[in-house]
């Protein structure tokens, strides 16, 4: 499979991202950049090198919605690191010029890791089959061959994804937790208004993408994703204390990081 990703990402890098046509989607507040940051920020990116930051290789556009509230939708601008053959990763934005607020993060695994996952963690996960055979996952300005090539190594992945900035729900700023997402499994769900607007903003045709998918291989969902079908709907809550990640004493110890470190060397 390794050898499928080469002649794909080189496609990705050289095709562009086909963006810079969805703005921000709220105005934050604050002052307007002063010129010491301009500068500053032109320094950096001069001198600095940003490594996790140029291993992006993808640009995806798709919808999600709020586990549990399926009129919470809205439209998310994934850029993508592909770690290995079956795990990615993926910052998400509110759009995709240089104003774009972060909205939350995406993992994206494949079906062979899913499938190694316990019960209870398969539920805060969601399937791809729909988002890429349906053609509303897309992949803008890339060439179709190469879309192929993607869509079929998407298709059974499974991704868990958190937003941590609500600006679909005009949050002028990240307040309040973090919510888990879902995606889109049937006809029907997806408010057909964002999805005419976005093929409308970038020159696309989701239908006729749709008919271009038909021959892409996709597997019987794993049982355990989308676990919103079954009533299985998970949000965060405040808690005191640690939560599930509680380890004991809330005293400071030794961190399982620095643990490891000594224990490796």
């Amino acid at each position: 499979m390794k050898t499928l990703w080469l002649p794909v990402v080189a496609a990705l890098m050289l095709a562009g991202c086909g963006g810079n046509n969805t703005p921000a989607q709220i105005n934050t507040p604050g002052a307007p950049t002063s010129m010491k940051m301009k500068l500053l920020d032109t320094g950096a990116a001069a001198m600095q090198s940003r490594p996790p930051i140029d291993a992006i290789n993808a640009y995806l556009d798709g919808f999600h919605f709020y586990n549990g509230d399926k009129n919470g939708q809205m439209e998310a601008h994934h850029y993508v690191t592909i770690l290995n053959d079956d795990v990615m990763q993926a910052l998400i934005y509110d759009g995709n010029t240089r104003d774009a607020r972060l909205m939350g993060v995406e993992y994206i695994i494949s079906e062979r890791l899913y499938k190694t996952l316990p019960p209870e963690e398969k539920k805060l996960w969601h399937s791809h089959n729909y988002e890429v055979k349906s053609g509303t996952l897309v992949a803008p300005g890339l060439p179709d061959t190469a879309d192929k090539a993607l869509m079929s190594k998407l298709v059974n992945t499974y991704g868990k994804t958190w937003h941590t900035w609500h600006t679909d729900r005009d949050k002028t700023l990240p307040f309040g937790i973090p919510a888990l997402m879902m995606g889109f499994t049937a006809d029907g769900q997806l408010d057909q208004r964002l999805l005419k607007d976005r093929d409308a903003r970038m020159g696309i045709d989701t239908r006729k993408i749709r008919q271009q998918r038909a021959d892409i291989v996709a597997h019987p969902v794993v049982k355990g994703a989308d676990a919103w079908q079954d009533g299985e709907v998970i949000q965060l809550q405040r808690v005191e204390g640690g939560g599930e990640h509680a380890h004991g004493s809330t005293e400071f110890g030794t961190s399982e990081q620095t643990k490891r470190h000594k224990f490796n060397n």
